[in-house]
């Protein structure tokens, strides 16, 4: 497959066991780059024998780790994944196709589709895990990510692009993954909360666990993936409760922020 100047990007922290696939899975890519902030395992040795460039930097939240790996890549087009994240070979094909007008054209985005796999197979009916569009193309010039804590996005100026075919991400290879990264992604976003002010909302707690629940269940079709179906909307509103009781801790019992820090670092959580 021919090369394309276009550099992919991936974040990661002890990804050893996937990144390979990541990499390899965008052959037409000139420059693959991966920005590591610490890892313990094979990772930068693996993803160095795929072929990618690896850089430190040490975490400084999803959104400016994004910006740091937008200025250290080589191309100013960029794609980019998460290590447990890769293309499907329909969707290299169309890339491989497209790319070049796209990249030719005052696009600022490309729009790709992802295909979750969750408890070892692919959602049929959950719409986020389906066909969830995502801006992960684009021209380093037209489009900067949100300087946020955790569940960062794309901003961007300028027309963008859409593309059919999936790619495919392995959402948390078991429950306790899962739970792991509900501790991280709640803390990250109470401390987002306390540095705007925000005021504390225990009495909304049950409306958001029902109303999350419903959402998801009902309106986005879980309901229609049996017990996984309802095992993901349930995790899914657990979240939204528990990151309000979190921050209502932080703003109840300051000293808990320093405290839960320390058990995020002992177990690698804290970044």
């Amino acid at each position: 497959m021919p090369q394309l100047p276009l550099t992919l990007v991936v974040m990661t922290h002890n990804e050893a066991a996937v990144i390979g696939r990541c990499l390899d899975s965008v052959p037409f890519a000139a420059e693959k780059l991966v920005i590591d902030c610490g890892s313990t395992d094979a990772t930068l040795e693996v993803a160095r024998a795929h072929g990618a460039r690896v850089v430190h930097q040490d975490w400084l939240g999803f959104g400016p780790q994004r910006n740091f790996g937008t200025t250290q890549a080589s191309h100013p087009w960029i794609l980019v994944l998460d290590a447990d994240e890769f293309l499907s070979p329909e969707l290299a094909r169309e890339l491989e196709q497209r790319l070049p007008q796209v990249m030719a054209s005052d696009a600022a985005v490309g729009i790709l589709r992802r295909r979750t796999l969750y408890m070892g197979a692919p959602m049929r009916w959950y719409r986020p895990m389906v066909g969830e569009k995502l801006a992960r193309l684009y021209h380093r010039d037209r489009a900067r990510w949100r300087d946020v804590r955790v569940h960062e996005s794309l901003t961007w100026d300028g027309p963008q692009a859409s593309f059919k075919a999936p790619f495919e991400h392995e959402n948390n290879p078991t429950l306790v993954h899962k739970g792991l990264k509900v501790l991280r992604y709640a803390e990250l976003k109470a401390r987002d909360w306390q540095q705007k002010g925000r005021k504390p909302r225990m009495w909304d707690c049950a409306l958001v666990f029902a109303t999350t629940f419903f959402k998801d269940y009902v309106l986005r079709l879980a309901m229609f993936d049996g017990w996984r179906g309802f095992a993901v909307s349930q995790t899914n509103a657990s979240y939204a409760v528990y990151k309000r009781m979190r921050y209502y801790e932080m703003c109840r019992n300051p000293a808990s922020v320093a405290m839960a820090g320390e058990v995020l670092i002992r177990h690698g959580l804290d970044r």
